[in-house]
């Protein structure tokens, strides 16, 4: 019996995809991965998934999971490999108000499960461009970030509990809703932005948090960078630590924005070259607007704001989520393009942005770049464009964007997970002996290698 006769023994012929149906499969979202699996299988609960990785295991098929393949680091490739779907596994099973968690599985769409969360009057709160489109199995096995991390922390932070099956098809069951837990080393955390390369998700317990009842959301000018971090801080202080949000967006992006997407607008009358889009929240009255027009104001009067738009409806909010929502078509749009995602210090950020540009020019005279970058948090999304699609070249320029991160006591990778496109990064700047002991660790969950192979942890010298 084929492998494809015997995918289909376990999920149903019509769930198991050739050829040029795997087309939606074949690429990954910016067009730079691309390959042909074997096949790809679509299971619809953990007992399958668990026989297709027996199967898989008896063959030694190596296996790559795939959730809504919004990736941007060539972790879904899978030539020549049985790719393993997750969508169909898409059930909400529950949700506890009173405890404020959600069972689900992984092919639970993040924006699905926040919808189900606001009849409740509660939020799950992971914000992304793609979260519309992302599953619970993606941002799970990346470790996902976004917009909200200063408030409520990485795909990490939300999740109490999971079920994974391992290589050999073995369930390992995680799904406790405990927020305290001593009983041994903890495997959830481990599971949590291994990339599929130890088990694959099929569920998990995910925490929700109060539905905000009230936000103030703005557009600041400033003239520099520079004073950026101590902005925030004066907002979280006189808020009470409320901002969930503080986004950066060079003069540049601004320029992007407007060329890529129809109908975009300038976020002030006059253009500045440090514009944020800051957010605050509360989950009853407190006057945040007030808030935050106080604190905007009194840096106007300082001059260190140059100019500020408060959202006076939701309409306003969301044009000017919208724009910062837009980076990936405003990043991708060109082409060749070098596409990372690094962070340092929040200290660090300007320091960093003003030093990377001459450094990228010395080693390609006619490169550009292009910032967008979660300031709350360090992570900075830095888009070059070399002057020619050169491999030798555009490796050379990655590097420098790396190399730079770790010299300010940064990382070369902060949310997007390794990958493919990470693996010489992780080679030249991890630490050996983490290297080893997370070799160990592989070999330990999946001997066979079947497991999203060769991808995350560089092949040895």
């Amino acid at each position: 019996m084929s492998i494809v006769q015997s995918l289909s023994e376990i999920v149903g012929p019509s769930h198991v995809l050739t050829g040029a149906d795997c087309a939606r499969w074949a690429s990954d979202w910016t067009g730079g991965y691309q390959a042909q699996p074997l096949a790809v299988v679509r299971p619809a609960s953990r007992d399958e998934v668990s026989a297709i990785l027996r199967l898989a295991s008896q063959h030694r098929l190596p296996v790559v999971p795939v959730s809504g393949n919004t990736g941007l680091v060539g972790g879904g490739l899978a030539d020549g490999a049985v790719m393993l779907s997750v969508e169909r596994m898409n059930r909400i099973r529950d949700i506890r108000p009173d405890a404020r968690i959600a069972t689900v599985e992984a092919g639970v769409v993040v924006a699905a499960l926040d919808a189900a969360a606001e009849e409740h009057g509660l939020t799950f709160p992971l914000s992304f461009g793609a979260a519309g489109s992302a599953m619970i199995g993606g941002v799970l096995s990346t470790n996902a970030g976004g917009a909200n991390v200063l408030r409520y922390g990485n795909t990490r932070d939300l999740c109490l509990g999971l079920e994974v099956v391992l290589a050999d098809g073995r369930v390992l069951d995680l799904m406790t809703a405990l927020h305290k837990n001593n009983s041994g080393l903890d495997l959830r955390n481990l599971m949590i932005g291994a990339e599929g390369q130890l088990g694959i998700i099929t569920a998990a317990v995910m925490k929700l948090h109060p539905r905000p009842v009230q936000q103030a959301t703005a557009m600041v000018a400033m003239s520099s960078l520079d004073r950026a971090p101590d902005l925030l801080n004066a907002l979280q202080d006189a808020s009470g630590g409320a901002v969930v949000a503080f986004e950066f967006m060079p003069r540049s992006f601004i320029e992007g924005h407007l060329a890529v997407i129809p109908d975009a607008r300038e976020p002030f009358d006059a253009p500045h070259p440090v514009n944020l889009l800051v957010e605050m929240a509360a989950t009853r009255d407190s006057g945040l607007s007030d808030v935050m027009e106080q604190v905007l104001s009194d840096w106007m009067e300082r001059e260190e704001v140059t100019d500020a738009v408060i959202a006076q409806n939701e309409a306003q909010r969301r044009e000017m989520w919208a724009r910062r929502e837009a980076a990936a078509e405003i990043a991708f749009h060109r082409k060749p393009f070098i596409d990372t995602d690094i962070a340092v210090p929040l200290n660090r950020v300007a320091d960093y942005l003003r030093d990377i540009e001459p450094l990228l020019r010395a080693i390609d005279p006619d490169c550009s770049g292009l910032s967008v970058a979660h300031l709350g948090d360090g992570n900075i999304h830095y888009t070059c464009f070399p002057s020619r699609d050169d491999r030798q070249l555009k490796s050379a320029l990655r590097a420098q964007i790396d190399q730079l991160a770790i010299e300010m006591g940064g990382t070369f990778s902060a949310e997007h997970g390794v990958g493919l496109s990470k693996l010489a990064p992780m080679a030249r700047f991890k630490d050996p002996v983490a290297l080893e002991m997370m070799r160990a660790v592989k070999q330990a969950f999946d001997p066979l290698g079947i497991l999203n192979p060769g991808k995350t942890l560089p092949a040895r010298n």
